[in-house]
């Protein structure tokens, strides 16, 4: 049997980009078949007040208990972010904190890619650039990421999945993909199958390090 993993999936609930529901999109990957999403919504300094650290960080959790709520027993749901620091546009899918990590470090979006995966990597956090050869994005070191997503699936941006997907070969990088879901309009397209399925982060970063997965491209 196998098992389908979302990677990439904002709600309403905590990004302001997105007009999707907790309720339709558990219902959405439920009838596509998936057994497990990760919620990662916007986590940067233009989405929700930066001045009360801890009310933003709320925010995402709430968006998440949304989720698990109206996914019920149908559907695995997992904590995860997409975070953009302060210097430029690029944003990192991050997997692998809690809550008492974020609140402990108010400055985090200020650190930039390099020093914050120094920091995570420590923490076994795993980062996975998003997107990474939109045309606003800028390109980073291969060292300052251990990943890629290399199968980006919104439909509204052209994300050159082709050179990403060339980028992390080249430089050995862990290949992700996710659809990127925001909108009403958006169907599962995107994220990872398995032999097993994924019931924590701590199961997901395993996953994706060793490489037991196949990519969902569309």
């Amino acid at each position: 049997m196998e098992y389908k993993t979302e990677l990439h999936c904002h709600s309403r609930d905590a990004s302001g980009c997105s007009n999707e529901s907790a309720e339709r999109i558990a219902e959405k990957y439920i009838a596509a078949g998936y057994t497990t999403v990760c919620l990662t919504n916007h986590f940067d300094p233009s989405n929700g007040d930066d001045t009360h650290w801890e009310a933003k960080i709320d925010r995402m959790y709430h968006a998440l208990e949304l989720l698990k709520e109206a996914a019920g027993s149908k559907l695995n749901v997992l904590m995860g972010l997409e975070v953009r620091f302060v210097q430029n546009r690029n944003d990192y899918l991050v997997f692998g904190f809690d809550r008492e990590y974020l609140l402990a470090r108010p400055d985090i979006l200020k650190m930039g890619i390099r020093d914050f995966t120094r920091m995570a990597r420590g923490d076994e956090i795993l980062t996975i650039q998003a997107h990474p050869f939109r045309v606003d994005m800028t390109v980073v070191e291969p060292d300052f990421i251990d990943g890629i997503e290399v199968y980006n699936g919104h439909p509204d941006h052209n994300s050159n999945n082709d050179i990403a997907e060339a980028w992390a070969v080249k430089y050995g990088k862990i290949m992700t993909s996710g659809t990127d879901h925001h909108d009403t309009d958006h169907l599962p397209r995107g994220g990872i199958v398995t032999d097993y399925p994924i019931k924590s982060v701590k199961e997901l970063i395993e996953t994706l390090t060793t490489g037991t997965y196949r990519l969902i491209k569309g």
